[in-house]
């Protein structure tokens, strides 16, 4: 398996990331170009975290996102489906805990983290409502959640300058750099296919059970930061 198809089917989403592990930080750096770090810095602020609380980072990867919430003093540990990753990340030297979980069957108890996030991974689980749901039961009332995604450019120039970057150019940037090259043809058709600020806003409210939800755009809407209340 070298990429997964668009029904994201678990097994092969996990088998398709193991596929791309080795290099992963680096191909993102180099396709955002640059871009990701301040994409993770901006996810931090928005979770408002304070010193000792504690913070779920879903879809973690290597760990390099939850790594980045430590720096608000906040407990954080980081799940993933994929095992090759989470030993990237502990090959890297990271020492943020880490642990295989899936989205739609998170390992740890109702109500016990303060805040939850979801970096670039919500869109690749097989069922974003049941996922939205299951972040909720492990956070407590009050809690919050931020989804850092892709998403659409408001502009409308940019928006199809973008979008042929992600269809034509990305995959190819990615045989270049990418230890599994048609891993990113999957992420450019998903990315595709994913719903805009509003729609993705209507299914974090529709999911339940979360609350107060809104969204603010990152680099010219090309990543959309949702917020939301654990009701």
């Amino acid at each position: 398996m070298t990429r997964a198809d668009l029904d994201k089917q678990p097994h092969e989403v996990a088998e398709m990331f193991d596929g791309v592990a080795r290099r992963y930080d680096l191909t993102n750096t180099v396709l955002s170009f640059g871009q990701d770090r301040g994409w993770r810095r901006s996810t931090r602020a928005a979770l408002a975290l304070r010193p000792g609380e504690r913070v779920l980072d879903v879809g973690a990867g290597t760990g390099i996102s939850t790594e980045e919430l430590t720096r608000s003093g906040a407990y954080a540990v980081g799940a993933d489906l994929s095992t090759g990753m989470l030993a990237a990340g502990r090959h890297s030297g990271r020492t943020v805990p880490l642990v295989a979980g899936d989205a739609l069957r998170l390992p740890f108890p109702d109500g016990v983290f303060d805040a939850v996030t979801i970096s670039f991974a919500l869109r690749n689980v097989v069922d974003t409502g049941a996922a939205l749901r299951e972040l909720g039961r492990v956070t407590r009332k009050g809690g919050r959640l931020v989804v850092c995604e892709f998403s659409h450019p408001v502009n409308r120039p940019f928006h199809t300058v973008y979008f042929n970057y992600v269809m034509r150019s990305l995959p190819r940037v990615a045989r270049q750099v990418s230890s599994n090259p048609e891993a990113y043809v999957y992420l450019a058709e998903s990315i595709r296919a994913w719903p805009d600020q509003t729609g993705l806003a209507e299914r974090i409210a529709q999911a339940g059970p979360w609350t107060r939800v809104g969204w603010r755009n990152l680099t010219g809407g090309v990543v959309a930061l949702h917020r939301a209340t654990r009701d």
